[in-house]
């Protein structure tokens, strides 16, 4: 049986994981990327049709890596946030002008920064497996042996000083650890498309909340828009069964005509919205990232970029690390510091799914005062706009420069 040896070996070859592999490549560090699939069945995936939000401290880490100058021309500028409670007075705005940037963040499909990632990985020293699956994983005082099931079932193992589970939401690492993940499900689905409205959305996204559940209509590419419609369960399979002259006619009469008709050209899917939230970060010798580590409400967009900085925070730890790249001082203070982060946004997200998915007359009435005065105060609407932007936690320091 094959052995190989390495300091840090990263399961899954997604977004998460390729961007922690692409951070530690200017080390001296020896990373192995285990993934369940090969890159031809990534890029085929409908998975990369989804849209990903980047707060613009996002957006900075991805160029630091190389990742955003070739995704660049493919990604859509978010210049306003436009949010309103349908049926009711409550508005706030948040400019990039206003906050001085050139924009608040970017939307892109995921399938054009996957692109880029693979791309980058090709060209440094990462040594990848793939197709293949980690069955197993023992943690010993040096190491941590990790089993690997290949494409022809034969196994090989992976002896890394530090395992990092980068798996997605379903994560086989966090299983396997018997790390438990607490889990509330909101009773909600997303119904999810791409639409072309009449009106240029000029780097508009749209939040809008609605009785049913919030609706995003965030800009993207060729003056479309990429819709994330919450509805409950029930709702969103009679949406998907409509025509499609039916569903743009809910979606109209649901969203307004803030940018005038509306035009459905994507295939609709479906998905069920739950807080996953691992119990714990790290166990001996291993880690969690990513949706391995919390799986976020759609609402605000952060999923994506909360993960992102935890790849980010691990590897700058790692780089800066004498010796032992899994030692018990290092998980400690990735568990510490992430942990802080993990508590605002999730607090923030799970607050206002809750928050606005209270009709009571009360409820509404105070969250639409609560919109307005926020529209109105720059202190507090310049605090939520960096949050937008990601700001409100401190930049890893990293050896990110190409060398010569």
């Amino acid at each position: 049986m094959t052995t190989l040896d390495c300091d840090v070996a990263i399961v899954g070859g997604g977004l998460a994981g390729a961007t922690l592999a692409l951070a530690l490549r200017h080390t001296p560090l020896r990373v192995i990327v285990i993934e369940a699939v090969t890159d031809q069945a990534r890029l085929a995936s409908g998975a990369g049709d989804r849209a990903l939000a980047l707060a613009l401290g996002t957006v900075e880490l991805l160029d630091g890596l190389g990742l955003w100058a070739g995704a660049r021309d493919k990604a859509a500028p978010i210049h306003d946030i436009h949010v309103s409670d349908r049926g009711h007075f409550g508005k706030t705005r948040i400019s990039a002008k206003q906050e001085k940037v050139h924009a608040l963040g970017y939307v892109i499909a995921a399938r054009e920064l996957e692109r880029q990632a693979m791309a980058a990985m090709d060209g440094v020293s990462i040594q990848r497996i793939q197709p293949a699956r980690v069955i197993g994983a023992k943690a010993g005082p040096e190491h941590i042996c990790i089993t690997v099931r290949l494409a022809d079932d034969s196994e090989c193992h992976v002896n890394a000083k530090l395992l990092v589970g980068a798996d997605g939401g379903e994560s086989s690492v966090r299983r396997l650890l018997e790390i438990g993940e607490t889990v509330t499900d909101y009773g909600q689905v997303a119904v999810t498309t791409v639409v072309k409205p009449e009106r240029d959305p000029r780097g508009v996204a749209f939040e809008r909340f609605t009785p049913e559940g919030p609706l995003a209509m965030l800009p993207t590419e060729a003056r479309c828009c990429a819709l994330v419609w919450t509805r409950k369960p029930e709702q969103a399979e009679t949406l998907l069964g409509l025509s499609e002259s039916r569903f743009t006619e809910e979606l109209q009469q649901a969203f307004g005509h803030w940018l005038g008709r509306l035009t459905l050209c994507a295939p609709r899917r479906a998905f069920p919205l739950r807080l996953i939230r691992a119990e714990r970060l790290t166990a001996p010798r291993a880690a969690l990232i990513g949706n391995a580590a919390h799986q976020l409400h759609p609402i605000a967009g952060q999923g994506f970029n909360l993960g992102l900085r935890d790849a980010m925070r691990l590897a700058e730890l790692l780089a800066a690390a004498q010796g032992d790249a899994g030692s018990p001082a290092l998980l400690q203070q990735y568990a510490a510091d992430r942990g802080k982060d993990h508590d605002r946004v999730i607090g923030f997200t799970d607050s206002m799914v809750k928050w606005f998915s209270n009709e009571q007359p009360v409820a509404t009435v105070a969250r639409n005062i609560g919109m307005l005065l926020l529209d109105h105060i720059p202190v507090a609407k310049h605090f939520l706009a960096r949050q937008a932007m990601g700001r409100l936690w401190r930049r890893p320091q990293l050896p990110l420069q190409r060398r010569p």
